[in-house]
């Protein structure tokens, strides 16, 4: 199958053709299809409940359609597991943040390192550990470097606790760090499920700071977020669901002024106005 043209930005990294999927008789996504193409920012949005969240996860891996085929990289994608999906390029946070509590900062953000690597032999992995020879050193040093530039990203929030173990930082540092690992994976499309939640002003405005610096270096970004000035201020494009279904689709602008869309949101004003 050959990717459409995106009238955004090159190369098609993400095409979604028609998933759907069902829970009993409750239709969480019908029909769904969407393209993201390479530096391009797409984000979701839509009450709760909309469906964005198993929409990510039938993407990622965590979840299986019903119908329907995702594509990655050119790559046929629909029934991968999550860990195919990062060799193909694919990283992705999820809307309760998840790290290892007992690892360090540190060792968290590397652990990245490791997910987009292809499956190694586990006995030649053992015998690597063992003799520590010195191209594992090499790329071990290289790392940790690499770790610590993107933990540079968040200012000061992150990189004087370099060592201290997850389960001892604050919810929006634990958002951080698991976005920090996802960037450590070097990403192709980095999926970011409502980055913000639980954050007050000061800290979504940090954040909001972090992914203008991500799409200014070119990364390719599909966000489900509910603070809408970000949305609308990021965005190349917008996609709206509601009941498990796209009710609206393009430029910030236009998404904010459409009635299917004002409507979907009755009491958010921010819709109309941000």
């Amino acid at each position: 199958m050959t990717p459409p043209a995106n009238p955004y930005h090159g190369s098609t990294i993400l095409i979604v053709e028609t998933l759907s999927r069902s829970f009993g008789g409750v239709h969480a996504v019908r029909a769904m299809s969407l393209t993201v193409g390479e530096r391009e920012f797409v984000s979701i949005i839509g009450p709760n409940g909309a469906g964005k969240t198993t929409l990510f996860n039938l993407i990622a891996g965590q979840d299986r359609p019903d119908v329907g085929t995702v594509l990655l990289a050119d790559q046929s994608a629909t029934r991968a597991s999550p860990e195919r999906m990062a060799t193909l390029g694919l990283a992705r946070t999820f809307q309760h943040g998840r790290v290892f509590p007992n690892l360090t900062v540190l060792d968290n953000v590397l652990l990245g390192a490791h997910t987009a690597r292809p499956p190694i032999n586990p006995a030649a992995e053992i015998i690597e550990a063992l003799l520590q020879p010195r191209a594992l050193r090499t790329r071990q040093a290289a790392q940790d470097a690499e770790a610590r530039q993107i933990l540079a990203l968040f200012g000061d929030r992150l990189t004087p606790r370099l060592h201290h173990p997850a389960h001892s930082l604050s919810y929006a540092n634990r958002r951080r760090v698991e976005i920090a690992r996802a960037l450590m994976s070097k990403p192709r499309l980095l999926m970011l499920d409502e980055p913000t939640a639980g954050m007050n002003q000061t800290e979504t405005a940090e954040m909001q700071s972090l992914l203008r610096t991500l799409k200014s270096q070119g990364q390719t970004i599909l966000l489900i977020e509910h603070k809408l000035d970000l949305v609308f201020q990021l965005s190349d494009r917008v996609i709206v669901m509601d009941d498990g279904q796209q009710i609206a689709a393009g430029p910030p602008a236009q998404v904010r002024a459409n009635p299917a869309v004002i409507e979907a949101y009755l009491g958010h004003s921010a819709v109309g106005t941000a």
